[in-house]
């Protein structure tokens, strides 16, 4: 068994409840495994750096249900204690409450602890815990987590204010000026660039120890046998390892854990360098995978290192297999102008710039591919997440799918950059785990194709 920590809506601090309760269960001794809702990269990069143990994403429209379900048992193996952190309001979901956190909580068969941000309600905050409570029968609200509490007398009319409804009250937290964790335009600043990150934990444990009624959260939170059935034993891997060089520093680090090992499980060593610090491509890498990430905030560090780019740019053309999701997909432009309007020179495969403003572009997309190329066959469709603010200057003349969102009848357009089945760039973020054939397929590329770069001919 475990918790989900669901919010009445987003902004309301379910992130700080999350990381004040894993921080204090893992300063116990506790081994502790933390599950994400949705398609987020940054919070479950918070939850690994407080557990020591991999964050999962749950997310349903990237993958599916069974897979959902088979993720939450098998990493939850050999935990004490699992939490998970839900997405934005509880109910809010892509179609209804499909892919919510509620949705979660009902395939999971979990209990639900809601935060309310109580900064201006007193005795509202009944109106909000009962509507929540009552809304969806299958949804079973365990209790209330108050956030943001001004004073004694704030507190007291809001405890008042739930015992008429004899709702448990699970934790109270007064407003906190101590605990900041920095934010920029795609939410919270990644664990590699947040100074005392280590002082940051501490006070959150600190939090966790005083704030939270632990009698009855740690009888929910006790990991239990479930039913849900483990994904099969995969296939023993090929004992020629495939070479995938991975870009892995401040700029780029947008990248699930499960795609990760699933690409070990087929035989993939991931290689990581640098394309902020390091000069060449790891040696005898047979592929390339340009993950997401920031690299609008360190265009200045990426163009500044011109020996790299014309690594990059020299293998490409070499036609060496590559994937470049979003931020990856940025850095193959032929520029970045960044949010001050500084040009900064990029790799320049693509025959485009990647300028910053304002507009984010967010949501579930629906790929169609319009003809074969490195992960997909003509016809194929794929579900992917977009979340950026850097559009492209021009598209491709042959784009690699046809998008459309979640909705129908939403309009269709073009989007990602192909060529010669080598070359995988589009603003899409993939999930593998339940499209396993496209890491099949990109590793399969880097074995049979003759790497002309590297000199070598593979069988």
């Amino acid at each position: 068994m475990a918790v989900i920590i669901a919010g009445e809506r987003s902004g309301v601090g379910k992130t700080t409840v999350t990381l004040a309760m894993l921080s204090f269960l893992v300063r116990k001794g506790y081994r502790v495994q933390s599950f994400k809702v949705g398609p987020d990269y940054i919070d479950p990069m918070f939850h690994t750096a407080v557990t020591n143990r991999p964050c999962r994403n749950l997310d349903p429209v990237l993958t599916a249900c069974e897979y959902v379900k088979a993720s939450f048992a098998r990493h939850g193996q050999g935990a004490d204690y699992v939490l998970v952190e839900g997405v934005m309001g509880l109910f809010d979901g892509v179609e209804r409450d499909w892919g919510s956190t509620a949705h979660i909580a009902r395939l999971l068969e979990l209990p639900v602890v809601l935060v309310i941000d109580a900064s201006k309600l007193s005795g509202s905050i009944a109106a909000i815990a009962a509507g929540y409570s009552s809304l969806d029968p299958r949804v079973k609200i365990a209790g209330i987590v108050i956030n943001k509490v001004g004073s004694d007398r704030h507190e007291e009319l809001l405890i008042d204010a739930l015992e008429t409804l004899k709702m448990p009250v699970l934790g109270i937290i007064r407003r906190q000026d101590k605990i900041t964790i920095p934010e920029r335009h795609l939410g919270l600043v990644p664990t590699g660039e947040v100074k005392k990150l280590g002082r940051i934990v501490e006070q959150l444990a600190d939090l966790g120890e005083k704030c939270f009624n632990w009698e009855q959260l740690l009888p929910m939170m006790a990991r239990k046998k479930t039913n849900f059935p483990t994904p099969h034993t995969p296939p023993s891997p090929p004992k020629k390892k495939v070479k995938i060089g991975i870009a892995s520093d401040r700029a780029f680090n947008f990248y699930y854990q499960d795609n990760l090992d699933i690409m070990q499980g087929l035989g993939a060593e991931l290689i990581e360098f640098s394309p902020l610090t390091e000069e060449k491509l790891p040696e005898g890498i047979e592929g390339l995978y340009l993950g997401g990430g920031f690299p609008e905030i360190f265009a200045g560090e990426l163009g500044e290192n011109e020996t790299i780019r014309k690594e990059i740019r020299k293998a490409i053309a070499g036609k060496m297999p590559t994937i470049a999701e979003c931020g990856g997909l940025m850095y193959l432009c032929q520029e970045i102008v960044d949010f001050s309007g500084k040009t900064w020179e990029m790799v320049g495969i693509l025959p485009t710039t990647a300028v910053m403003g304002k507009t984010l572009t967010l949501g579930y997309r629906l790929a169609t591919a319009l003809e074969d190329n490195l992960l997909l066959k003509k016809g194929e469709r794929v579900w992917g997440h977009e979340f950026h603010r850097s559009q492209l200057t021009s598209l491709p003349e042959k784009p690699l799918f046809q998008i459309r969102s979640y909705h129908p009848q939403s309009p269709s357009y073009g989007e990602g950059w192909g060529r010669d089945n080598h070359l995988y760039a589009s603003y899409l973020h993939l999930h593998f785990g339940n499209c396993k054939k496209l890491p099949e397929r990109f590793l399969s590329h880097c074995q049979k194709k003759a790497c002309i770069f590297w000199g070598l001919e593979l069988d």
